[in-house]
């Protein structure tokens, strides 16, 4: 097995912007995905302010902004190097899940926002039916998304082993 030392670097960093690039297209900031994809193909999943800036020629600022966006999404967490004040950025091995999962929380506030709006409008107003089928629709995929995840955490376990 080949080390990180060893990988051929312009082959990471077509991955990098490739993974990132889809990660683009699919919604999210472009910086904050480049950073993700960096950290996601560094064998310990954890890089430096300083990693992170020399591998993907950003600015301390910008690799800033992007740890604190996917943060606060729940995809990669903050850590103190041993001994020094610097932090280190981990992506986890079930980021997808946490990410996922922490989605749940917007979901419910979605629902009791749109139950209210059902209200106001009245449930038989076209705007008040309109939000009722949003409201479940929103319903259901919080119950498919807590089915699916239990559904991952035993796959995950019998695919690669105890918790990540």
């Amino acid at each position: 097995m080949r080390d990180e030392a060893e990988r051929d670097q312009e082959a990471v960093s077509k991955f990098v912007e490739s993974f990132a690039a889809q990660l683009v297209e699919a919604g999210m900031q472009r910086m904050p995905a480049r950073v993700f994809a960096a950290l996601l193909s560094s064998d310990d999943g954890a890089m430096t302010s300083a990693d992170l800036g020399e591998q993907l020629q950003i600015s301390p600022a910008a690799v800033s902004g992007a740890v604190r966006y996917l943060a606060q999404t729940h995809m990669v967490s903050r850590e103190r190097e041993p001994g020094s004040r610097r932090e280190r950025y981990r992506v986890q091995g079930n980021q997808w899940y946490e990410a996922l999962t922490n989605r749940e929380a917007v979901l419910k506030r979605w629902e009791i926002a749109l139950r209210e709006g059902v209200v106001s409008l009245g449930a038989e107003t076209p705007a008040g039916r309109r939000l009722a089928e949003t409201l479940s629709f929103f319903e259901f995929v919080d119950g498919e998304i807590a089915a699916m995840m239990e559904r991952w955490r035993t796959y995950r376990e019998t695919r690669f082993g105890g918790a990540p």
